[in-house]
């Protein structure tokens, strides 16, 4: 992990401290595997102490994360541009990382390690689908393979040829009476 990122809670000064860091493809894939396969992502923290017991944290992460187009599987590079501010309490015994705007530790917490928090941030930034924008960007070769397998639908109303039986199947028909009652 990258060690800028733990922070040492119990002797930070109190005020804004900013924290620095480059994080590639290993940060995101130490310990759990990703789709990432490389990144190139800039992290800035601005850490303030608030008081004895209350900091916040602002996470701002710039780069580039690279996966697999979920239609052709060729790489795809993603833009990262995401802030993430968050409320951090040390409190009684138990880490309480409920609430997405306030994380409350352990009083005994001598130090905060922030890699989860700035891995979630990016990863969670990324699309849900990762594809590129315009299909001729995609690896042509992947797209002919694909077309090869792909099954034609069948219009409303007509029989599938390949099935077993044409018609209407008897276990649709005592559903229909079912929903009839």
């Amino acid at each position: 992990m990258v060690d800028a990122l733990k922070l040492k809670i119990k002797t930070l000064p109190f005020g804004t401290h900013a924290v620095e860091c480059h994080v590639d493809e290993s940060f995101f894939n130490n310990g759990e595997e990703t789709e990432v396969r490389r990144a190139d992502v800039d992290v800035t923290m601005q850490v303030t102490r608030k008081s004895e017991n209350a900091y916040r944290l602002e996470i701002t992460c710039h780069g580039t994360v690279t996966t697999g187009c979920d239609r052709c599987l060729d790489d795809l590079d993603l833009p990262v541009d995401v802030n993430y501010c968050l409320n951090v309490e040390q409190m009684g015994t138990e880490l309480d990382d409920t609430n997405d705007e306030l994380l409350i530790v352990p009083s005994d917490w001598r130090e905060l390690d922030t890699a989860p928090l700035v891995r979630d941030t990016v990863l969670l930034a990324l699309p849900m689908t990762h594809c590129h924008e315009n299909e001729d960007d995609c690896n042509a070769d992947m797209l002919n393979v694909l077309d090869s397998h792909r099954v034609e639908e069948i219009p409303d109303g007509e029989d599938d040829p390949l099935s077993e039986t044409n018609g209407t199947d008897p276990r649709w028909e005592a559903l229909k009476k079912l929903k009839e009652q």
